[in-house]
């Protein structure tokens, strides 16, 4: 691979900041988060899964209603969410999403679309979390009631 000697000394800079052994490991990297973005963008339907990281002003009227709304609107895709409050009545929500690329992609722009919403940043990867239940197993036994202390004693 050939590249102009200033963007070859910002790559070797790169690759110094972020403590990494070789420019192959940042490249490896850099390749592999443009190729989700392209699986999301040229691939409607292919499964992703990803985080989406939101900043908003928690002051402005009902936005995390709204924020709550929408997410409740995608439950199947909204795996899980966690919050926290910033300065200045301002709060960051990162989303734990998965689901076909396009329907993360609505859900990004309904998101987008709340009037308070500052900035929202989608990062994908191709690699999917396991499935919670496997419809195929054979179901377990149900278990047995635990009997109160009092009859436990007794």
């Amino acid at each position: 691979m050939s590249l102009p000697a200033d963007l070859f000394r910002q790559l070797d800079m790169m690759v110094e900041e972020r403590g990494l052994p070789s420019r192959s490991q940042l490249i490896a990297e850099l390749i592999r988060h443009a190729l989700a973005e392209h699986e999301a963008l040229t691939r409607p339907e292919e499964m992703l899964a990803g985080t989406i990281t939101l900043v908003y002003r928690g002051d402005r009227g009902r936005v995390r209603q709204q924020l709550a709304q929408s997410q409740a609107e995608y439950l199947k895709e909204v795996i899980s969410s966690q919050h926290v409050f910033l300065e200045d009545d301002q709060s960051l929500e990162v989303l734990l999403v998965q689901g076909p690329a396009a329907r993360l992609k609505e859900l990004c722009d309904a998101l987008r679309a709340i009037r308070g919403v500052h900035q929202l940043e989608l990062v994908t990867t191709t690699a999917l979390l396991p499935p919670l239940h496997d419809k195929g197993a054979a179901k377990r036994p149900a278990r047995r009631p635990r009997k109160a202390a009092s009859e436990a004693l007794a």
